[in-house]
């Protein structure tokens, strides 16, 4: 299968913070959700994959290709969305887009203007008197607009109404239908995720905790709850989260066929949502 991003061994080190031999891998023609607390490290893989910073160790390699040996060529084909868009504050939308214009081959004028009219981008505005909602809008604009064949999104639907939400989703899951786009977005929204992902990478404190598609989620990570009389120190060994509630427990488990066969009786198993996965193994008591 070919890739679009693959990481093999990723490190980056600050004071307090590490990313610790991380490793993913993105197929050609899928959307790739990443998420995991403030802090965790996405934007710092966002990063590294574009050089934006330097990396200490590890290999990223972007359509096959090393990322810094290949650094022009790659980037001519990557759409990128950054948390916070940083262009020039007092220079119009019109000439920021015809210096960005300049970089792609593929530039189409007719898509841009096309999407600014759908966005309702006033072109003749200077980029700082946009609101926060505008500037991700003329951003992800920027990025749609010359056949990218992958799309680094980080936080792209933050600032943005639930419409405009659902818009760019179901268009990014358009995108993808030709199997040689791809796209990888962290978000903290983890229901945007289960409307479109195919592959969900959840990192925290710098590690990949798991890297599944979101079929794999349902079919091996739930929830159980019950009363405490049903708990054993081997039981235990189930979770990867728990935390005491008034009625008794809620574990979050990885092993959903091990669960239901110990707690065949007595207690309540759902799947778990990928928000679910996130609040558990970032404040429950971990097991895992």
């Amino acid at each position: 299968m070919d890739s679009a991003i693959e990481i093999k061994d990723l490190k980056k080190s600050y004071r307090g913070f590490a990313l610790n031999g991380l490793s993913f891998f993105l197929p050609q023609g899928y959307i790739m959700g990443l998420v995991g607390p403030n802090g965790a490290g996405k934007t710092t893989i966002i990063k590294l994959i574009m050089n934006l910073i330097r990396k200490e160790g590890g290999e990223i390699k972007v359509f096959g290709k090393d990322h810094l040996r290949n650094e022009a060529e790659i980037k001519s084909r990557i759409g990128f969305v950054y948390e916070i868009p940083y262009f020039y504050d007092d220079v119009s939308l019109a000439d920021i887009k015809s210096a960005v214009a300049l970089f792609y081959r593929n530039w189409d004028e007719k898509l841009f203007l096309s999407l600014c009219g759908e966005f309702g981008l006033p072109l003749h505005k200077v980029f700082k008197k946009l609101s926060h909602g505008m500037k991700m809008k003329f951003s992800i604009a920027l990025a749609l607009s010359h056949d990218a064949d992958l799309l680094i999104m980080d936080e792209p639907t933050s600032g943005l109404d639930p419409v405009f939400r659902r818009e760019l989703l179901e268009r990014l899951s358009g995108l993808i239908q030709d199997e040689k786009k791809s796209v990888l977005f962290s978000t903290h929204i983890t229901s945007d995720l289960e409307h479109v992902a195919d592959y969900i990478t959840f990192i925290k404190d710098g590690n990949v905790i798991f890297a599944s598609t979101e079929d794999e989620i349902k079919e091996n990570w739930g929830i159980i709850k019950g009363g405490k009389e049903l708990l054993n120190g081997q039981d235990r060994k189930l979770f990867r989260g728990c935390r005491d509630t008034a009625f008794g427990f809620e574990a979050l488990t990885s092993d959903l066929q091990e669960a239901r066969r110990v707690f065949s009786s007595g207690a309540v198993i759902e799947p778990a949502s990928i928000e679910d996965i996130m609040v558990f193994m970032d404040k429950g008591e971990a097991h895992g």
